[in-house]
């Protein structure tokens, strides 16, 4: 069974099926060769069970908030007033990009939409300045990846829903750490042009009257971070209802903003029917995966042929690192969450780690899924945006980042604490 379901899995990813529709055809046919009891009959009541959540729609919220944020102009506005005070370090603009993104991360779960965003304010000023295309795109595509690390995070929010752990502390989990590898961002991107001042380009200069006039502008997205934030761990709101406050929140900041208008809203409304729709078809195909692998004994038996291998704890976590590595090669980071969580977190549990450390080791894993080639969506929505050069610059750019993350998956093994103080001290 466990070799008919991983390379069944593969086969229907390598043909390009959609990735909900593979899961619930792979657990059909656990059913039906596999099964003495007719596990589908019950199909119906596991789509309306695993959909029926209130915790889910927090998704379409989070998604709605990021579209109106990204549409209302307010990208722009914060971006040049963050490049006003991160000028001077080596490497300027760069850090620009980090730091928007990281903003952007708190206030919208997706890693795409903060890789768009970034890249279209950003791009015309990099050329303009001369920086190195390979180092300041791969700084955008990295600086992306945090949307699925700071909370809220939409993948955090699927992972906490398939596994039954909180979700409020799996965003407090996410928070230290994310900002941890944002910082670590900027000292790769400071020590590379310190040693080649060249990829830098030309730093633009401002007055501290200029970077004060520019912190109105970074207060609208600083607030709405403060309002998700707050009402979340201080237990005013769950994290669903907070979602909706943090769109009427995007909803004046875009009036303030004298940018709502019906082809916006329209525009908005349509990008997030279209994310969500997509979310919600590979959540509920994982959680009728779920079922059939659960009813099998798929995932015992899978502990049991690790156990059988003679491997410890560790041993048994650097193989399930290196399983993830070599898949985010090769298939989207939201299909390789939702496809594996039923099958590893089990095993993980087994030998004694803690589901919410796992969660954010597994998204820092997941991070480098986004920027590592052939099918990092990073690199192709900032290459996308660039309309220009070679592909393998913005690969190239990426790799100091992904060494980067490869050393956060190494800090979060050897000081849990990382992701496990906040939640722990709540």
């Amino acid at each position: 069974m466990i070799l008919f379901t991983t390379t069944g899995l593969f086969t229907l990813l390598l043909v390009s099926i959609p990735v909900g529709i593979i899961l619930i055809l792979l657990s059909i046919a656990l059913d039906t060769f596999f099964s003495p009891f007719p596990l589908m009959r019950g199909l119906g009541q596991i789509v309306w069970s695993s959909s029926n959540s209130g915790t889910l729609i927090a998704i379409p919220f989070f998604v709605l908030l990021g579209e109106i944020l990204v549409r209302s102009g307010v990208a722009s506005r914060t971006y040049n007033a963050l490049n006003s005070w991160l000028s001077w370090l080596p490497g300027g603009l760069i850090h620009a990009n980090i730091a928007t993104s990281t903003l952007f991360s708190a206030t919208s779960g997706s890693s795409v939409a903060t890789a768009a965003t970034v890249a279209t304010v950003a791009t015309p000023q990099g050329d303009r300045l001369g920086y190195d295309p390979r180092l300041f795109t791969g700084a955008i595509a990295a600086g992306g990846t945090l949307g699925i690390m700071i909370p809220p995070s939409i993948n955090l929010i699927v992972y906490g829903f398939l596994t039954e752990t909180s979700i409020p502390r799996l965003f407090l989990a996410g928070l230290l750490p994310g900002i941890l590898l944002a910082f670590m961002f900027m000292a790769i991107v400071i020590a590379l042009c310190v040693w080649k001042p060249s990829l830098g380009g030309k730093r633009p200069e401002y007055t501290w009257g200029e970077r004060m006039r520019g912190l109105p502008d970074l207060l609208p997205v600083m607030g709405l971070f403060a309002t998700i934030v707050v009402t979340i761990y201080a237990g005013i709101a769950t994290p669903t209802e907070s979602a909706a406050l943090g769109v009427v929140f995007a909803l004046v900041i875009a009036a303030l903003n004298r940018a709502v208008t019906l082809q916006m809203l329209d525009e908005a409304l349509r990008g997030t029917v279209k994310t969500t729709s997509m979310i919600m078809l590979v959540v509920i195909g994982a959680y009728v995966l779920n079922f059939a692998l659960t009813a099998l004994g798929i995932s015992r038996q899978l502990q049991q042929l690790l156990e059988g291998l003679g491997l410890g704890a560790y041993s048994t976590l650097m193989v399930i690192v290196l399983i993830y590595i070599v898949l985010g090669f090769f298939i989207e980071t939201l299909s390789l969450m939702v496809a594996t969580i039923p099958i590893v977190v089990p095993i993980i549990e087994s030998f004694g780690f803690e589901k919410i450390w796992f969660g954010i080791l597994m998204i820092v894993l997941i991070e480098m899924a986004l920027i590592t080639p052939p099918v990092g969506l990073n690199l192709y929505v900032v290459q996308s945006v660039r309309k220009r050069g070679k592909m393998g610059d913005v690969v190239a750019g990426a790799v100091p980042f992904v060494l980067v993350m490869l050393g956060m998956v190494g800090l979060l093994i050897l000081v849990p604490g990382l992701a496990l103080w906040l939640p722990d001290t709540h």
